[in-house]
């Protein structure tokens, strides 16, 4: 009896480690907080992967830029050091330049006519099926929100803005539509942007309201501004090295689990601004819910003419796809 129970023992362990040795790790890294709505829908991708793939395939997250921040990400997923990454759209425009018209003020109005937007946009579509010779290739696209202020002074008028220095990240269009509106451009990593402001080297900084929560920056810059200036989501997309591996099955799998995690961040962004921001006005925020819009609307239209003269016709085909979205859509 003994040797049959050692043999039975033996067995299960071998089949134990052989299905250890068929798992394939995958490495998902982004910039977000542990406590971010990005780790929370990475969590539920993750989950659909490895169920999806029946094991095969369990993708480890590394949150919080452990593994870089989002251009070192991007540059990693086309080089193939990483599998996954997630992040805003212009944050792609290194490789694919015309995706810098995505960060165009002002393109939308609410969340239904931007994911109507990137749903169904013809010129953003043909974007993006450029992706793949660049070496990564989008799967689907997560929500951030609409980014914006939170400053040290009170924000409410581009006047306002004038000569304050502002935290973003690196995006030419960001940087002429902030500049527009009056502010002198500061470029550094997120996680160096509290401490920046705490000690006096930018007086504010421009995210959704996700980010500047999860990130605590309304604690050393507590006027927040909704702005809503740019429409920001943040589109999930594979490396094109680790695509290529996968059976058609498992890229059927990996396309559903990426659809499924993008609902749930739509859905969980769309839905927690409301809660975020009351959160942060508890803990001594001072929200700005109505600033002068129509004022930055006007200070950045030499915007749109920037864009047409460095990109040309895709400028206007990308604002007609916008227009009608926005017709269709209140």
């Amino acid at each position: 009896m003994k040797t049959i129970r050692y043999t039975l023992i033996a067995a299960a362990a071998t089949l134990a480690f052989s299905a250890a040795q068929a798992q394939t790790v995958l490495k998902f890294s982004h910039t977000d907080q542990q406590s971010g709505a990005r780790q929370s829908a990475a969590t539920v991708f993750a989950k659909k992967v490895e169920e999806l793939t029946q094991g095969r395939y369990v993708v480890r997250t590394f949150c919080c830029s452990q593994l870089g921040n989002d251009p070192k990400n991007i540059e990693q997923l086309a080089l193939g050091g990483i599998d996954f990454t997630v992040s805003a759209t212009g944050s792609y425009a290194t490789h694919l330049p015309t995706l810098n018209l995505t960060m165009m003020p002002f393109l939308v109005d609410n969340y239904q006519q931007g994911w109507k937007l990137y749903d169904e946009s013809k010129w953003l579509k043909a974007q993006f099926d450029k992706a793949p010779e660049k070496g990564f290739r989008f799967l689907s696209t997560w929500e951030a929100g609409f980014r914006s202020m939170t400053t040290k002074e009170p924000l409410n008028t581009p006047a306002d803005a004038k000569g304050k220095k502002l935290r973003t990240f690196p995006n030419e269009m960001m940087r002429w539509t902030l500049e527009a509106m009056g502010f002198n451009i500061q470029i550094m990593p997120l996680p160096e942007v509290y401490l920046a402001i705490q000690q006096g080297a930018v007086s504010g900084q421009e995210n959704p309201v996700d980010t500047i929560y999860s990130n605590k920056f309304y604690e050393v810059a507590p006027n927040v501004t909704l702005t809503n200036h740019v429409y920001s989501p943040i589109p999930l997309a594979v490396s094109e090295k680790t695509w290529q591996k996968f059976s058609e099955a498992d890229r059927k799998a990996v396309t559903e689990a990426a659809q499924i995690a993008a609902k749930f961040s739509r859905e969980m962004i769309s839905g927690n601004d409301a809660k975020q921001l009351a959160d942060m006005t508890a803990k001594g925020a001072k929200i700005n819910a109505k600033p002068d819009v129509e004022a930055f609307r006007k200070a950045v239209q030499p915007v749109y003419g920037q864009a047409r003269e460095k990109f040309g016709a895709d400028v206007d085909a990308f604002l007609k796809d916008a227009e009608m979205i926005r017709a269709s859509v209140k």
